[in-house]
């Protein structure tokens, strides 16, 4: 048993969770170079292939884009993603390729907002994720203009946000409003602490969970991911009906 398996036992099932009917994967960061995901093109076609073999039939790539840190456009974006489209062609992987964009709810995404220039996973999808520190103060203000503008708003790893952790009607609040919760399959690994972990189980036991994501940034996310795949939780949320990405 090794370091992280000591800190973070818990009971593994006998195989991995069969991913294939997810179908979707809405969340990830496969476009070489211009956010913290995969650094180049040959990455990128090494974990798509390995998502295909895992039965995923397509991926929504998501790329950061902060104003602070990571200054994508939605031209940027969509030349990245008209260059993988063509490795994938030429490494004949069979999986559909898209991009959307993963925003942080800073300054600079309400700009974007006011000027209507926001790139949606799929049917007015839009992915979010809040800073890790504390949620912006106008947020309530600010998904009622978005659902208001007609978008459906899906919070990335809502697990991830520690001041919610000791306050779940929090959650409750904002998904009986109509905000989409997805899950990064990681946070089941207790990867990233065995408090998110906690959490995760806590929010597919609420059946609060619409959309199951795997952030994937590189091959060291996929190894860990692969972990997550014998977490029994992650087999009642595959099984339960409830996920919405294969209808992406």
């Amino acid at each position: 048993m090794n370091l992280l398996e000591q800190l973070f036992k818990w009971k593994k099932l006998k195989t991995p969770v069969d991913l294939s009917p997810v179908e979707t994967d809405m969340h990830s960061h496969l476009i070489p170079g211009i956010d913290d995901g995969a650094p180049d093109m040959a990455t990128v076609i090494t974990l798509l292939d390995l998502l295909s073999q895992m039965g995923f039939k397509k991926v929504i790539t998501t790329p950061h884009i902060m104003k602070d840190l990571y200054r994508n456009s939605s031209e940027i974006i969509l030349e990245g993603e008209a260059k993988v489209k063509e490795a994938i062609k030429e490494a004949g992987i069979p999986i559909d390729f898209k991009a959307g964009a993963e925003y942080l709810v800073d300054d600079g995404f309400t700009r974007l907002v006011e000027q209507k220039d926001l790139l949606t996973i799929s049917d007015n999808y839009l992915l979010i994720e809040l800073p890790y520190f504390s949620p912006p103060a106008q947020l309530s203000e600010i998904l009622f203009e978005l659902q208001l503008a007609g978008y459906k708003v899906i919070l990335a790893h809502p697990e991830r946000y520690a001041y919610w952790h000791g306050h779940f009607g929090r959650y409750e609040d904002l998904h009986a409003r109509g905000l989409y919760f997805q899950l990064n399959i990681i946070s089941l690994s207790g990867y990233y602490s065995s408090h998110i972990r906690k959490l995760s189980q806590k929010l597919i036991d609420a059946r609060m969970i619409d959309f199951l994501g795997t952030d994937l940034h590189s091959l060291q996310y996929f190894q860990i991911m692969e972990k997550a795949l014998l977490d029994p939780f992650l087999a009642k949320l595959v099984n339960s009906g409830r996920l919405k990405n294969p209808y992406l």
